[in-house]
């Protein structure tokens, strides 16, 4: 993505290689953008990369809600330890 190397060539310098720094930098960028320039972002993206990032996006949505209903379930465990699968 055109945008994503203009981004790292513009604060490469600034950047320690810490997995941080892409949060940081990337939520920072996300913070001035409104509406229509993520959807000009967007546009831009190949196949690929526009089918990557609605996977990913994806993926960590059910990875989340998994989360949250292993956390919310209230159901009992059998008395033997072995939860019934079927």
């Amino acid at each position: 993505m055109k945008f994503i190397d203009e981004l790292y060539e513009m604060y490469r310098h600034k950047l320690s290689g810490d997995e941080e720094d892409a949060d940081i930098l990337a939520f920072s960028v996300l913070e001035q953008l409104n509406r229509d320039d993520m959807i000009t972002l967007i546009e831009e993206l190949s196949d690929q990369e526009l089918y990557n990032l609605v996977g990913f996006y994806m993926i960590e949505k059910l990875k989340a809600k998994m989360a949250r209903e292993e956390f919310g379930d209230t159901k009992a465990v059998p008395n033997d330890g072995v939860r019934n699968l079927h």
